[in-house]
C-alpha cells in the first residue's frame, strides 16, 4: 500500500511542472505568479516562480476545480509537506531536496479529538 502511495504521490507531483500550454503569467512581488488551464477553461496549476525556478505554494487541480495536490517548491526543489486529495483519503508526502521522507494516509472524513 505504501508503495501505490508512493508512486501516487509522484505521478500526481508531476501534474504540477508538467506544463502543455502557455501560462498566464503575473508578477508578484519578487516572484512571478503562473496559471495554467485546462482546454475547458478551468485552472489545471497555479504557482510562482523566482529566478526561473519553482518557488512557493503550488495548487493542482482536476478539470472540475476540485483540488488533486498542494506542495512547496523552494529554489526549485520540492521540500515541506505536500497534501495529495483524493475521493477517500488524504496523503500527507514530506519532501526534504525534492526527496519523499515520509508517507502518511489520512481519511477525509476523520475527526479530530480535542482532548
Amino acid at each position: 500500500m505504501k508503495k501505490c502511495v508512493i508512486l501516487v504521490a509522484i505521478l500526481f507531483s508531476g501534474i504540477l511542472v508538467a506544463q502543455e500550454g502557455k501560462p498566464e503569467l503575473e508578477a508578484v512581488g519578487n516572484k512571478v505568479k503562473a496559471t495554467y488551464y485546462y482546454e475547458n477553461g478551468k485552472v489545471q496549476q497555479e504557482g510562482f516562480f523566482k529566478d526561473g525556478k519553482l518557488d512557493g505554494v503550488w495548487v493542482s487541480y482536476d478539470e472540475n476545480g476540485n483540488k488533486l495536490a498542494v506542495g512547496e517548491y523552494t529554489d526549485g526543489l520540492k521540500t515541506g509537506k505536500w497534501i495529495f486529495f483524493n475521493e477517500k483519503n488524504l496523503s500527507e508526502v514530506a519532501f526534504e531536496n525534492s526527496r519523499i521522507s515520509s508517507v502518511k494516509n489520512l481519511q477525509k472524513n476523520a475527526v479530530a479529538n480535542r482532548n
